[in-house]
């Protein structure tokens, strides 16, 4: 039996901002709608803000492990329920229609899948109005008495529009589920979607004395350095855009259409006027956002000092690799401070004026400092380990490139390898020919998905000191060097177009092609398929067939037809595979006990005690064989540190 579930509450706390968990977690955080419907059964709605009560049976349901509950990003249901029944809500009972439709390419809003299925049913867009009237809270007026809520009484007739809402977002959500139903969750996934969820909820700690006292470390600073600006430039505000280019034409006689990194860089290197150059380091200073990660944080922080739920598990819908919320973890700024823990612990102590002092750069240092706000619960460490050069071992394991195979064997540089490989000299870093590494680890960083020139600039090949003119002789060589890599990305996209006029094919690596029900398949050894939406032939700008499908543009967010071709669709397949193999080693700790806080990447963050287990042990477990990947040669290195940084 299966119990169709969809909620609508009210917090003063922003949700989107904050995520659920400190959503949820807010003292007056309430549930004020209950709809639900067990399998086909007319759908009710309990209208908990007017007094009426979830009924008994429904109670029950709610924790019966016989009875699987579902909503459309289940994440938000199960939190809510679990803190407003004050009742755990294990996620091994609940399954998430957006994780179902998100494995086959479809998009990530109720709305959005609705519309892309062409179902009958469509998401109430009425709702919205109500959300921001009836969920949030609203500006006290003298037309609304000062009131900081709207209540059901304020707007009877919203109030039915909103339980009508409520009730639909169901019937959509269970249209939804019926219509994927050819289309299960891999049992796989559902499991590893479970240990998401078990993540998630076990969050992470954070040293809160570091996130405020940052936050006004950074707030001095900006005060002194706009004080210094107005100084200098005689402006009322330096930070205003057009106020700093009236000056500067003034100044330098030149006209500025903007004034971005590469604009201000350029009249850096080529002013010889010292104010010039002053005013031009202190707005770069000022525009450095080094609290925004700090504020998240404090965003998401729960009345226990932690923070939960900053990954989306399928957020990458190509890979089904996690996505970052909140405080965006993928993009941390790295550490490189040698006097790291010194000016952590300034910054704890409040001690801003040897701070500032010792470390001169206050928004950098501050920027360097957020990993290390993140911690590991009281009387524990974390233990860090992720795999080395994930990415390159995959490509080389499924295209047969023997040579970098045997540099993984062996423990060798990659990058030196590479560039041994392709200029036919011995390559050692800081040793022989050292100055070719360089060049190697730019052309594998670039040129690995079928990547020219473009990408080598993309990578900044021309800020690394590389010549314009040595850029196409760089991808010749990469791509002579890697012949089966190469090879590999035209035999993907032959296999793709095959696939998609309806003829199944199986590729060298055991990657398997097909269309079914409208899809296009990428089989992965893992059992895992990659999904590509309504895929059709089109003819590229190369006058190609090439494979088009119906996906989320990363640049514009929304749902059209996109391009593909070999070299993007073996990054696809490359990352999904690499992605497959964090989720085996992150099942495979926590069987061994070990309670993961986050991953980054191929970067795993365990919370545990101290004495208990090492980094070798850890690092040793992660590189152990995967059974879908015989001879693929997994290596991870680990770290033992009292605050998250990278080593």
């Amino acid at each position: 039996m299966q119990l169709s579930i969809d909620i609508e509450t009210y917090s003063s706390v922003n949700l989107l901002k904050s995520g659920v968990y400190a959503y949820a977690d807010a003292p007056d955080f309430t549930i004020l709608l209950f709809a639900y419907a067990f399998d086909d059964d007319e759908i009710k709605i309990i209208d908990i803000a007017c007094g009426e009560k979830i009924p008994d049976a429904v109670l029950s349901a709610l924790t019966d492990t016989n009875i699987t509950k579902t909503a459309f990003n289940a994440n938000f249901e199960r939190t809510c329920l679990a803190k407003f029944l004050n009742t755990k809500m294990p996620p091994e009972q609940w399954c998430c229609t957006m994780i179902q439709a998100a494995e086959i390419g479809l998009p990530r809003s109720l709305a959005g899948v609705a519309q892309a299925l062409g179902l009958e049913e469509q998401k109430d867009k009425k709702g919205r109005a109500c959300i921001e009237y009836f969920s949030k809270p609203c500006k006290p007026t003298k037309a609304n008495g000062g009131r900081t809520r709207n209540l059901p009484h304020h707007s009877l007739e919203k109030w039915e529009t909103f339980k009508s809402y409520c009730i639909q977002d169901v019937t959509v959500e269970r249209s939804i589920k019926n219509r994927l139903s050819r289309f299960p969750l891999a049992e796989s996934e559902q499991r590893l979607w479970e240990l998401d969820q078990r993540i998630c909820d076990r969050g992470v700690a954070v040293e809160t004395e570091l996130i405020n006292n940052a936050i006004h470390f950074d707030t001095d600073n900006q005060k002194t350095m706009i004080a210094k600006a107005q100084k200098l430039t005689g402006l009322e505000n330096p930070k205003s855009v057009s106020q700093l280019k009236t000056w500067l034409k003034e100044r330098t006689g030149e006209t500025f259409q903007s004034l971005d990194k590469k604009t201000v860089k350029s009249l850096t290197e080529r002013t010889s006027d010292p104010l010039v150059k002053e005013v031009l380091q202190l707005r770069k200073t000022l525009s450095k956002t080094s609290t925004a990660k700090y504020n998240a944080m404090l965003g998401g922080l729960c009345s226990d000092g932690r923070v939960r739920g900053f990954l989306q598990f399928y957020g990458a819908s190509r890979t089904g690799r996690w996505a970052g919320r909140m405080i965006q973890p993928q993009n941390l700024p790295q550490n490189h401070l040698e006097d790291l823990e010194l000016a952590r612990n300034l910054v704890i102590n409040g001690d801003y004026e040897l701070f500032e002092m010792m470390f001169g750069d206050v928004p950098d240092t501050l920027s360097q400092l957020i990993r290390t706000a993140i911690i590991p619960t009281k009387g524990r460490r974390f233990i860090v380990s992720d795999f080395s050069a994930i990415e390159a071992r995959v490509i080389a394991y499924l295209a047969g490139e023997k040579w970098r195979q045997e540099v993984f064997k062996n423990g060798g540089d990659i990058y030196c390898a590479s560039a041994s490989q392709m200029f036919k000299v011995p390559v050692v870093k800081h040793g022989i020919n050292g100055h070719l590494r360089q060049k190697g680890k730019i052309a594998e960083l670039a040129l690995g998905y079928g990547g020219s020139v473009g990408a080598l600039k993309s990578m900044g090949a021309l800020e690394m000191g590389l010549k314009e003119s040595e850029l196409q002789p760089l991808v010749d060589s990469w791509r002579q060097a890697n012949p089966c890599i190469t090879s590999l990305w035209y035999e993907v996209e032959k296999a793709a177009v095959a696939a998609v006029k309806g003829e199944p094919q199986q590729i060298k690596c055991g990657i398997k092609f097909f269309r079914q029900g409208g899809i296009l398949f990428v089989g992965l050894p893992s059992g895992r398929k990659l999904a590509y939406a309504k895929p059709e032939l089109q003819e590229n700008k190369f006058g190609r067939p090439c494979v088009t499908y119906m996906g989320i543009s990363q640049t514009r967010g929304s749902w059209e037809r996109l391009e593909t071709f070999g070299g993007k669709l073996t990054e696809n397949i490359v990352q999904a595979f690499a992605r497959d193999c964090l989720a085996v080693s992150m099942q495979r700790l926590e069987s061994r006990g070990f309670e993961i806080n986050f991953h980054v990447h191929d970067e795993v963050i365990i919370d545990c005690p101290i004495g208990v287990s090492s980094a070798e042990e850890v690092s040793a477990l992660m590189g152990e064989p995967i059974e879908w990947a015989k001879g693929l040669i997994l290596k991870a290195e680990g770290y033992e540190t009292p605050f998250y940084k990278k080593d």
